[in-house]
């Protein structure tokens, strides 16, 4: 095998496993079952990743360096406070969009699995906190001018996450109650997302 064909391999593995995990949750997914849908055998997907709680650090770990990057200023420095949040608030609900099932798949292996929660916390650490002191520097400075009100980066931060959240949490119940088709889903969807901007920007007037 080609080092090329291995690293597609490998991709395929991580591709393949992301999905079941996001499916079926860490415990209910063995690695016969990924090595089935990746079109390999069990025994590879061990020679690339070692054990099942490897793989699915590596997935896990990616998937929250992704979201939270979402709160990061990227090609934001000519807009104003608002703006940039705006910006924010879109993009970690794309994120989220994009990965439907990882709100549960955070809940339930964080609540099942504390020293799972405790260990991840340890090894990124750094991440948020770097991200989120750079917000908390912009956001007191607003509170200092008086063009918001007074709110610190934690309540802001869990304001976006929980609305953003749990959309994708509820959303299919809310699908099926209201008996919309998929076309009529997506709309609502998108009618939430600035709904969201809205709630945030209005609750941070002064």
């Amino acid at each position: 095998m080609t080092q090329e064909q291995e690293a597609g391999l490998e991709q395929k593995i991580l591709e393949t496993a992301e999905q079941l995990f996001l499916e079926k949750g860490f415990a209910m997914t063995s690695t016969t079952e990924i090595a089935k849908k990746a079109g390999c055998n069990q025994a590879l997907v061990h020679y690339y990743f070692r054990t099942k709680e490897n793989l699915f650090q590596s997935i896990f770990e990616q998937k929250i360096r992704l979201l939270i990057s979402s709160f990061q200023d990227h090609e934001m420095q000519n807009l104003t406070f608002e703006e940039k949040l705006k910006r924010k608030i879109e993009t970690h609900f794309e994120m989220i969009r994009a990965n439907p099932r990882l709100p549960f798949l955070v809940m339930n292996e964080f609540t099942t699995n504390p020293s799972r929660l405790e260990a991840f916390r340890i090894k990124i650490i750094a991440v948020p906190q770097a991200v989120f002191h750079k917000l908390e520097e912009e956001l007191n400075e607003e509170i200092r001018a008086g063009r918001i009100r007074d709110i610190t980066v934690m309540d802001l931060v869990l304001n976006i996450v929980s609305l953003n959240a749990m959309l994708f949490l509820t959303g299919n119940i809310f699908k099926c109650v209201a008996q919309l088709s998929e076309e009529q889903y997506q709309m609502m969807i998108e009618h939430r997302k600035q709904e969201h901007v809205k709630v945030i920007l209005a609750s941070l007037r002064p």
